[in-house]
């Protein structure tokens, strides 16, 4: 609901005989989808597994645009666990030394 809320997950634009035809939402808050756009602009451009999931976008031929939308729905998912695991963000997992996670 927060992809939603943020207008980057997409919802249904059906009509008649067009089925499965997706699209931006109407209503969304756009202050939101800013903030997560210019996230998703400025980790793509840093060393990280931000900048290798946005080159993986752009080697599947997608446009500068929707490579960075989709980095922005995963910096979305990635808030929304924290926020719905009550945790905070660390850069690299915890591990111990049997490779199960720490927490």
């Amino acid at each position: 609901k927060l992809a939603a809320y943020a207008g980057l997950a997409p919802v249904p634009h059906d009509s008649g005989n067009r089925r499965g035809t997706l699209r931006r939402p109407q209503r969304y808050h756009r202050g939101l989808r800013k903030v997560f756009y210019m996230a998703a602009l400025n980790s793509s451009q840093r060393d990280g597994p931000s900048r290798e999931f946005y080159q993986r976008k752009r080697r599947e031929k997608r446009s500068h645009v929707h490579a960075l939308i989709a980095l922005a729905r995963r910096l979305v998912d990635v808030v929304w666990a924290l926020i719905r695991d009550t945790r905070e963000w660390a850069a690299e997992p915890a591990y111990s030394a049997s490779g199960r996670s720490a927490s």
